[in-house]
């Protein structure tokens, strides 16, 4: 693996350690596998809508049905139910079936809490 690390760094790291090998090696140990990427990606992938943040915001207050989301976004039922999807798919959101109707709510309180970080962040940032 180690075969792959371009000439320039391999001449900085040499610069920088007394021993450059054991550096890549342990470098290389912090990469993580696709595991450990995939289930954050699934759900920033679910948050990087401003449709979905809209949605999840307007979940905070309890469940909603579909039909209610739809004034809320003010959007077709087919977006929202492509938004809910996506979201339902990230673990974000949980659905309760009455009869013909489906209530959406927030899958767990950890999206809040992701949801408020990420506004903090934004605001810290400006």
């Amino acid at each position: 693996m180690t075969d792959s690390v371009p000439e320039s760094t391999r001449q900085t790291l040499e610069r920088l350690y007394e021993n450059p090998e054991n550096r890549l090696t342990s470098l290389f140990e912090l990469a993580p596998d696709d595991e450990q990427v995939e289930g954050p990606l699934t759900v920033f992938k679910a948050l990087a809508n401003e449709h979905r943040i809209r949605i999840l915001e307007a979940l905070r207050d309890g469940e909603l049905c579909a039909c209610e989301l739809q004034v809320v976004l003010d959007a077709p039922q087919s977006t929202v139910a492509s938004h809910l999807r996506e979201l339902k798919d990230a673990g974000l959101v949980k659905t309760r079936r009455q009869g013909k109707w489906t209530y959406y709510r927030i899958g767990d309180t950890a999206a809040v809490q992701l949801l408020d970080l990420a506004s903090a962040l934004a605001t810290d940032a400006g």
